[in-house]
């Protein structure tokens, strides 16, 4: 008992020891900034300066409607849309890699926030949401630290470019009842759809709601955003559309067309302000228990949303941008949003891409707008009220017509099959799902069909030929072998294990075959599931009077064969470890063992040949 439990003892230092070297790999690989704002503002003059306090003023006209929409649809009021705008602009600007991104609240952070509480009434919104914005804001920085947003490469970029069509023909959808000035909610008595194709089916049922002078509103807002974009970035287009659309709203409600717009936006300090998250209340650890799943969702889809945004603008500007620590500055953003803001905080791309197309060069953009919000929300709120809504949509409408990109889904669509598939998979979810329930089925697939690429592992049986070199073997092979030398190439993980284990059984049925030397020399990512097929291998083996030697062992996979205990179970003298001088010379040491084993001196060897691997003529 005292012996098993000294083993015990010694085996949890040993995953100590490993965890503390996991840490520190961590640790000395992390690039993350606390201050990058300072190489990105290298070379700045005024000209820049002018630029971003542009596309920071035509931002801040966007952020507050849109933060008040999306505070609506969170079903929370109309001021934490307004802070969160503001807050994240600032605090998400200091910390950023991306010189566009904008953080504020998103149509997916506030369909989630609403359809969770909707699903269960009985928690109070209001008073979780500090603890919710707070705990997606430490797993953002959490993640960061852990550099989980590299796992953001290996989802297909047509995830991405599906995901910013689908958005943006999920924007236009939203916001055709406002530009054709329709009361859906009124008119069909329940809650605005959420999907495109239910929005539009409402809209056309309701073609006899159309309110003309939004429309007419809607027409004029685009002609005169496109116009003034012919003169390049020298105009701000979108500020001027939306003061030009304000001032005919005005002449038009004086002449008895009633224009719908934004009234009633006086907020002060109190009112902005939402309640602080309380960790010493007793209902802390419930909080903590009912709202982390839905932080962590929140979480992933900010990263995902903040990763496929940046990235799309980095390439179309020419600059480059860290994941991780764009990851970094939303953790932040959210984590001030759970003080100050009290509503989840993401990468908006309306914004984002409306600072972009307004001329914005560095993260000061994003300053300035949150800051131009803010204070428009404390002082000129009734000026901002003029806003027509029918023209502020027609600009989202603008906007997000600018997401679609025809060459990128042109090649998603032709490149390769799995290509189109992830595209068409996640474009169609985008259409008939909630936007975060179609990125999770875009990446779901986009996995999927990787893991099936690399679920294939290559096995190949080689000879060592007239020079005493080692080869692949050409198809045919001696009539009765008593040695098979099987090459492996390739990932030998989970999602290979079946295949892995399917094709080694096919030539072991063999009768004539005595020993299997398995040459794991190219083999990569062994894992559980492998290391239990190759130890099922062996029993199998054994229990019909044959045997399995392994060749080839590098370093990485030899931890993984003796932390698994498979160093017993094959037995040291079967297990060959490779020799970088030499690469063939355990497969050849492994051969010599197989002949003691059948007491031979020159075995007759033959070579198997996988005929699904031959090329086809």
């Amino acid at each position: 008992m005292l012996s098993q439990l000294r083993a015990w003892s010694e085996q949890l230092r040993d995953y100590a020891r490993q965890g503390r070297a996991v840490l520190r790999n961590v640790a000395d690989g992390n690039t993350l900034d606390p201050f990058p704002l300072k190489e990105i503002l290298k070379g700045y003059h005024k000209e820049f300066l002018k630029a971003d306090f542009r596309s920071g003023l035509d931002g801040a006209l966007l952020a507050i409607p849109q933060g008040m929409a999306f505070a609506v649809v969170a079903g929370l009021p109309l001021a934490y849309g307004i802070t969160c705008s503001a807050v994240a602009c600032v605090v998400g600007a200091l910390l950023m890699s991306s010189r566009h991104s904008i953080y504020g609240p998103t149509n997916a952070t506030a369909f989630m926030v609403s359809s969770y509480f909707a699903s269960f009434p009985n928690l109070n919104q209001l008073a979780s949401m500090p603890m919710l914005v707070f705990l997606v804001g430490a797993l953002l920085i959490f993640g960061a630290y852990f550099r989980v947003a590299e796992m953001a490469r290996f989802i297909s970029r047509a995830v991405v470019v599906a995901y910013l069509t689908g958005a943006a023909l999920q924007m236009f959808a939203h916001q055709l009842p406002v530009v054709l000035g329709q009361q859906l909610e009124e008119a069909s008595g329940r809650p605005m759809a959420r999907t495109l194709v239910s929005d539009v089916h409402d809209v056309l049922s309701h073609l006899g709601s159309i309110h003309w002078p939004s429309a007419l509103i809607c027409v004029l807002a685009i002609g005169s955003y496109y116009g003034l974009k012919r003169f390049g970035k020298r105009f701000p287009a979108l500020t001027i559309t939306l003061i030009l659309m304000s001032l005919i709203a005005v002449a038009m409600n004086k002449a008895g067309l009633k224009v719908a717009t934004y009234s009633d936006l006086s907020f002060t300090w109190r009112t902005l302000l939402p309640p602080f998250p309380d960790f010493t209340s007793g209902n802390a650890s419930a909080q903590f228990s009912q709202l982390f799943g839905l932080a962590l969702s929140l979480a992933f889809v900010a990263m995902m949303e903040n990763s496929a945004m940046a990235r799309t603008l980095a390439s179309r500007s020419g600059h480059n941008v860290d994941p991780n620590q764009d990851m970094l500055s939303l953790g932040a953003a959210n984590l001030a949003c759970a003080y100050l803001s009290g509503m989840p905080a993401s990468h908006s791309l309306t914004r984002s891409l409306a600072a972009y197309e307004s001329g914005a060069v560095s993260p000061l953009s994003a300053i300035f707008s949150g800051l131009v919000c803010l204070v428009a929300a404390l002082t000129i709120g009734p000026l901002v009220a003029y806003v027509p809504k029918a023209a502020l949509g027609a600009m989202v409408i603008c906007v997000a017509v600018a997401l679609i990109n025809k060459r990128q889904i042109y090649i998603s669509l032709r490149a390769t099959g799995s290509d189109a598939i992830v595209f068409l998979t996640t474009f169609f979810a985008t259409l008939l799902v909630p936007l975060h329930v179609a990125i999770f089925t875009g990446v779901g697939i986009s996995i999927i069909l990787y893991l099936h690429k690399a679920s294939q592992p290559s096995l190949v049986e080689y000879e060592f030929n007239a020079d005493g070199h080692l080869a692949e073997a050409q198809q045919g092979g001696r009539q009765h072998p008593a040695i098979s030398i099987v090459h492996v190439e390739g990932d030998l993980f989970f999602a290979s294990a079946d295949l892995f284990r399917t094709q080694i059984q096919r030539f072991c049925a063999d009768p004539n075959l005595r020993i299997v030397i398995l040459r794991l020399k190219n083999a990569r990512h062994l894992d559980a599931t492998c290391a239990m097929a190759i130890e099922e291998l062996i029993r199998m083996l054994r229990a019909d009077g044959r045997d399995l030697i392994v060749s080839g062992v590098a370093k990485d996979l030899y931890r993984v064969l003796k932390d698994a205990g498979m160093v017993e179970v094959i037995g040291k003298e079967n297990l060959f470890l490779a020799s970088p001088s030499n690469p063939n010379v355990s497969t050849r040491n492994a051969l010599r063992r197989a002949q003691d084993i059948l007491g031979i001196k020159d075995a007759d060897v033959r070579i198997y040949y996988d005929s699904s691997k031959a090329p086809k003529p």
